[in-house]
């Protein structure tokens, strides 16, 4: 747990002293790019040598701020890089400004040497690169901070592509992550900012993405699994997984061969019909979250290939998100709600999504919400943006400070990645005519037998378990209640901080009282001594014990001051 300067695991400095080298270099990353008035605000005390640089002006004040703290994720490395990248999908945290930066944020890095990777890939096989393929380019396909690719034949004739992870930066990971689970402990009890948004929460999510990119192993098995769902669908491509090289650190999968689906010109040279792909890959993307509830949380134009004959080759499985049944529930009914232009339950469905606020907060989400959808009253469905609306009003939560789910905000932001993605291919793309079949089907399935006898199966079997426990512990109930051994245990959620609130107020009204029996006891003593004569001691002690009233008064005015500013 992390504790104030001075105490703890702290150095005398404020820093943990496990990390201090790397607290360090952080803070020199970000003082270079003017961000020394954040450790500031957390009440951190720069290494002496750096006081100087912190409390200067950045260096380059041309640029905004978003590019600059582009520019330091950049420098600091490959955890930074990651976090600003996830980053750039929370449109619940972060500006529209922030979000086009960081959505810049370039992973590609020097490789390292042939000669580094080739040691890598015999410590995690076992055996030398000579004997496992019989090709392996030495120059990597990309180069990211984790890891690079690289174009190899397995010995059975197989193109395959190596993805191999640098050697140490797990380490390294775990150490930054360690840095910012302690700075985010630390916003979340100095700030108003940091409370709000629960920062230690957002990095415990961040950790566990991150180090399911650090895990090739499960990646392979996103792969796998994204395979068996689109068994024999003509529509999308997924590798195969070569699981007998295949490690934590090295991941042997399929070679796609293909043009980006960017790439118009390619795409037109090869006769692809772009109309029919922008709707597959819109297709493929809602089948993942709508039907399979677990869905590829990176689908930039980079992750996707269109092959010889037209399907789609998905790549890069490390990022993916999940989605459970009530929130694929919840979303339905969400955009059922949209495209009905009913306020309340909007409302209602990102209340029941997890969007959290007090009834204030929610009032006024309810009356901006209201404000951006009489832009579409009066439309046909066809011509509203589903996607739009379900960004701005995340944006609008935002606004209020309200807390908003991840899985919500990532499912969000692939779909608007996808919805831009398939406008790129065909402009008069609508994202509602591919939406609306799988929104009416799965409100269709939600409401017929079959779906209800699977929810209800469980159930029946529950009260079952029930009725035969039910009279035997009816009966054990019953006896400690005539016996007067029943007792209730009633929890109240941060009853210390109240009842340490009460306290304070109570002290201070008892202080007060007293001083104001002091105050009136020394002006009568000191009017009675006035007017028979003053011996010079109890001068002293009157005068004593006015400075006294004087000085608990003043205090006693300063902190009720100090926490009405609070």
């Amino acid at each position: 747990m992390m504790r104030d300067r001075h105490t703890g695991p702290f150095s005398r400095e404020g820093y943990p002293h496990g990390h201090l080298s790397r607290y360090r270099q952080v803070l020199q990353i970000l003082a270079r790019h003017g961000f020394g008035w954040l450790l500031g605000q957390l009440g951190l005390r720069p290494p002496r040598p750096l006081r100087w640089l912190l409390g200067g002006r950045p260096r380059e004040v041309e640029r905004t701020t978003p590019q600059r703290l582009r520019l330091a994720l950049e420098e600091l490395g490959a955890t930074y890089i990651k976090l600003g990248q996830i980053l750039s999908t929370r449109s619940d945290i972060l500006p529209d400004d922030y979000l086009a930066e960081l959505s810049k944020l370039q992973d590609a890095v020097p490789p390292e040497p042939f000669e580094v990777i080739a040691a890598q890939i015999t410590a995690e096989l076992g055996s030398p690169p000579s004997e496992l393929f019989a090709e392996l380019n030495p120059v990597p396909l990309g180069s990211a901070s984790i890891g690079q690719v690289h174009a190899a034949r397995l010995t059975t004739g197989e193109d395959v592509v190596v993805k191999v992870q640098r050697p140490g930066v797990e380490a390294v990971v775990e150490e930054d992550l360690a840095i910012l689970m302690d700075l985010a402990r630390l916003a979340a009890r100095r700030t108003v900012w940091g409370e709000i948004y629960d920062l230690p929460g957002l990095v415990e999510e961040f950790a566990h993405t991150l180090r399911g990119e650090l895990d090739y192993v499960q990646e392979g098995r996103n792969a796998d699994r994204f395979q068996h769902s689109f068994a024999g669908d003509p529509r999308i491509a997924v590798p195969h997984v070569f699981w007998r090289y295949t490690t934590r650190r090295v991941l042997v999968l399929e070679r796609l061969h293909g043009v980006k689906i960017d790439d118009l010109q390619a795409l037109a040279e090869a006769g692809i019909d772009k109309k029919a792909l922008a709707r597959n890959a819109a297709q493929v993307v809602l089948k993942m979250v709508l039907e399979d509830a677990f869905f590829h949380a990176d689908p930039h134009p980079g992750n996707f290939l269109v092959l010889e004959n037209g399907r789609i080759g998905l790549l890069d499985y490390g990022m993916v998100g999940q989605v459970d049944d009530a929130t694929r529930d919840g979303l339905l009914y969400l955009l059922l709600a949209i495209s009905n232009q009913d306020m309340d339950r909007i409302i209602d469905q990102l209340t029941a999504l997890g969007v959290m606020g007090t009834s204030g907060q929610l009032e006024r989400l309810r009356r901006d919400l209201a404000h951006l959808l009489s832009i579409y009253w009066g439309l046909p469905l066809k011509e509203i943006d589903v996607t739009r609306v379900l960004e701005e009003s995340l944006d609008t939560a935002r606004s209020h400070h309200l807390r908003v789910p991840t899985s919500l905000v990532l499912l969000a932001k692939t779909l608007a990645m996808n919805e831009g993605l398939a406008r790129r291919l065909d402009p008069d793309f609508s994202t509602v005519d591919v939406l609306k079949p799988y929104v009416m089907e799965l409100a269709w399935a939600n409401y017929s037998p079959r779906h209800w006898r699977r929810r209800l199966l469980p159930t029946f079997a529950d009260l079952s378990r029930l009725a035969v426990s039910l009279p035997r512990r009816s009966e054990r109930l019953l006896t400690q209640l005539e016996r007067g051994n029943i007792s209730i245990n009633v929890h109240v959620h941060d009853t210390d901080r109240v009842l340490g609130e009460l306290n304070g107020m109570v002290n201070r009204l008892i202080l007060g009282m007293i001083m104001s029996g002091f105050a009136v006891a020394t002006a009568l003593l000191m009017q009675v001594y006035f007017t028979t004569g003053l011996d010079w001691p109890v001068k002293w002690l009157l005068g004593i014990g006015m400075a006294i009233v004087i000085g608990l008064g003043s205090w006693l005015a300063f902190s009720i001051l100090r926490r009405i500013r609070r």
